[in-house]
């Protein structure tokens, strides 16, 4: 089967890993791609989405998958043109890709199917934004589009609000768009996963992950520090609760809306005392959790996303792990507001056989040695049959890499535990 992967980071370095896995005789591609994803796929290089799709028929693909985001709401999109190429894709149609590029979409859409979330105020500008805070804090801010995933700051106070607002709203840090101003929901978050065929779908393994840079959930938002993932990170109680309250409703506005949907949709989870209440969609597998999902995920997922995108969710072609897995990001110097390149990075051969190592901003300089290129550099990912032997264990493969100016939290795991 040939498989091409769209995106080049850590989630998808994760996926061609996972495919490649495969019982399914695979033959792997990947656009752009990276260094380290050119050791299992072959990275194809042509401008811009039209051209890929040419490539994609003249090469006889199989299954197109669709890793990062933007792609899916780029242009005509990318699930659309393959339709129109006549190659099945793993990933939403632009129209429904929606959900996670315009978050005032996505909010009147849980309003509309009745799917329990936070209460919202969209605004176009700097002063219906001030309005709608009111003075009430913390206050939820979120940036409308796509923001690789730094659209989003809960402000504690009046000064961080409005520096955040200067940012998206005066200097467009983002590009133009909306802001919404949302109701703050307290408690554990989960990340809650599933494979979307039509009007079927499949609950993977759930996950959680950190997104502030510094140990105990302090300091600046970034992409991912790290995240956790086991079918124990929450009670089936709870879990069929998410899956009668949020998936399931969810699954069933997509087709009542006649939004086609065929692949992975993450459900962002706050468990409030009220309940759970989803925060945010996206219309692909989350980065890091898919890298700290993917491990524990058995079966045959090339010929289950195969099926999917040609309209028949089978099941029977995967099995979970019942034991934890556990992902830590390793960040460059300066990140996330900046990030450097250039610094040699050390220890990889020396991790285990165990663990798996994921390259999200990794490149092989001159001497053929890794080095830095990107904020999030790597993540390194262990398991264990208990969540204490995970953290463990992942912690002890990270310890064998380095380079200058590396930054990582050292509570991955054990925070909100």
């Amino acid at each position: 089967m040939k498989i091409l992967v769209v995106g080049k980071g850590g989630r998808e370095h994760a996926l061609i890993s996972a495919f490649n896995d495969s019982a399914t005789d695979t033959e792997l591609y990947c656009f752009p791609g990276s260094d380290a994803i050119s050791e299992i796929a072959e990275c194809v290089e042509v401008d811009g989405l039209e051209a890929l799709i040419d490539w994609m028929c003249l090469n006889n693909i199989d299954l197109c998958v669709a890793g990062e985001e933007s792609y899916l709401v780029k242009g005509e999109g990318l699930a659309n043109l393959c339709e129109k190429a006549g190659i099945p894709c793993w990933g939403p149609h632009k129209q429904s890709a929606q959900l996670e590029a315009s978050k005032e979409f996505a909010k009147e859409f849980m309003k509309r199917h009745n799917i329990p979330t936070g209460d919202a105020t969209g605004c176009a500008d700097i002063e219906e934004a001030r309005a709608a805070i009111n003075g009430v804090y913390p206050a939820v801010l979120k940036f409308d589009g796509l923001a690789a995933g730094k659209g989003v700051a809960v402000c504690p106070d009046e000064a961080t609000a409005e520096e955040f607002l200067q940012e998206v709203m005066v200097e467009r840090r983002f590009g133009d768009g909306r802001l919404l101003v949302e109701e703050c929901l307290i408690g554990p978050e989960v990340s809650v996963f599933a494979a979307v065929v039509d009007d079927q779908y499949l609950i993977f393994t759930p996950a959680r992950d950190y997104k502030r840079a510094l140990d105990g959930d302090h300091g600046p938002n970034t992409g991912g520090m790290g995240a956790v993932a086991s079918r124990q990170l929450v009670s089936e109680e709870l879990l069929n609760r998410i899956e009668a309250e949020i998936v399931k409703p969810t699954v069933d506005g997509l087709v009542k809306d006649g939004l086609p949907y065929r692949g992975f949709i993450y459900f962002g989870l706050m468990i409030t005392e009220a309940g759970p209440k989803i925060i945010e969609y996206n219309c692909r597998f989350g980065d890091p959790e898919c890298q700290a999902v993917m491990p524990i995920v058995g079966g045959d997922l090339a010929a289950f996303c195969e099926a999917g995108a040609k309209g028949d969710l089978k099941s029977e072609l995967l099995a979970f792990s019942e034991g934890w897995s556990v992902c830590l990001v390793r960040a460059s110097a300066g990140y996330p507001e900046s990030s450097r390149s250039g610094d040699v990075i050390s220890g990889l051969e020396e991790v285990d056989d165990s663990a798996r190592v994921y390259h999200a901003g990794t490149r092989k300089n001159a001497e053929g040695q890794w080095e830095t290129n990107g904020g999030r550099v790597l993540a390194v990912v262990a398991g264990g049959s208990d969540r204490e032997s995970a953290v463990e264990a992942a912690y002890a493969q990270l310890e064998k890499v380095s380079f200058d100016g590396m930054q990582s939290r050292t509570d991955i795991g054990t925070f909100n535990f």
